[in-house]
């Protein structure tokens, strides 16, 4: 197999491209021949040392949270999969970038038809996060006025469907060469945030979804209406500032879920959900990681793990 390495910390040049022994799977694992890996602002978090307090990694390490591809070889224990199937998932704080890896059983989920693999490896850490956020920390409800800052992204362009999907009024915030792609996918007010202050032409709001943090997030308690929720999985809203707006701020950091992932995966299947992918070659990690941290991407940036 084949895998990206990173020697240190703070590292954005001079990955290496290397052969490896293929992985085994233990037990409750299975081994995946991977046909794409997502790329995700947490892998340059990672790579920065901004998180190694908490998260220490053994040197060299390969980046990459979630893959998609074909089951080769079951641990002990799996009885969920099967060899040969198709499959996608958020594996692991890294891992992704190479063309085999292990992962947990409960952690993957069957592949849609309706999506490509390379497709199905960009969806499972945006979707978690933009599910996660709506569903379990906001409790977004039919009939609510949902704000979503950043909404062209990975994470952001899955939130605006599934507040769609759940019966909100989505607003989203973008540039203007991303509003037709937005309002197809459900919003219905769009704001170019390079031209016009949001807070300024936004209706009071029950939720605010902020991919974005700083003094977005802070002009975000304005439209908030008493009781409302403002979340983030960028930074940790201020509790001073919530205690003012009478409102509700909270910070997660996404989890794995399988049985989240199939209900996504559900609607993939039906055509209710679509992901944009842009597709760089694994070799070129380095530059997928430069493009990811430019955050003016249209969609979902991923590595096709054949080139």
């Amino acid at each position: 197999m084949k895998a990206i390495r990173v020697a240190q910390y703070g590292q954005f040049k001079g990955f290496v491209f290397e052969d490896l022994p293929s992985p085994v799977p233990g037990k409750g694992e299975v081994l995946i021949k991977v046909a794409g890996s997502g790329v995700n602002p947490v892998d340059w978090k990672v790579l920065s040392g901004a998180m190694k307090a908490f998260i220490p990694l053994e040197l060299p390490f390969t980046p990459g949270v979630e893959v998609a591809g074909r089951v080769m070889a079951l641990g002990e224990g799996v009885s969920t999969l099967s060899v040969g199937d198709e499959v996608f998932g958020f594996i692991n704080i890294v891992g992704g970038y190479a063309t085999e890896v292990v992962a947990s059983a409960d952690r993957l989920a069957h592949r849609p038809n309706q999506l490509t693999a390379l497709q199905a490896s960009g969806v499972p850490a945006v979707s978690l996060t933009a599910w996660q956020a709506l569903h379990e920390h906001s409790q977004i409800k039919a009939g609510q006025r949902v704000l979503i800052h950043g909404a062209a992204g990975g994470v952001g362009s899955i939130a605006v469907q599934l507040a769609r999907i759940a019966g909100a009024t989505v607003i989203a915030t973008a540039s203007a060469a991303n509003h037709d792609y937005l309002q197809k996918l459900g919003a219905s007010q769009l704001i170019d945030y390079t031209q016009t202050r949001f807070e300024t032409v936004v209706e009071p709001v029950d939720v605010v979804l902020d991919l974005v943090g700083g003094d977005t997030q802070t002009r975000s308690w304005a439209v908030l209406k008493p009781g409302g929720v403002l979340v983030s999985p960028v930074s940790p809203p201020d509790a001073n500032q919530a205690m003012a707006a009478n409102a509700t701020g909270k910070h997660f950091a996404t989890r794995s879920d399988a049985a989240q992932l199939n209900n996504i995966a559900g609607l993939f299947e039906s055509g209710e959900l679509t992901i944009e992918v842009h597709v760089l070659p694994l070799s070129e990690a380095e530059e997928a990681l430069r493009k990811s941290m430019g955050r003016h991407l249209q969609g979902k940036l991923v590595l096709d793990a054949s080139l």
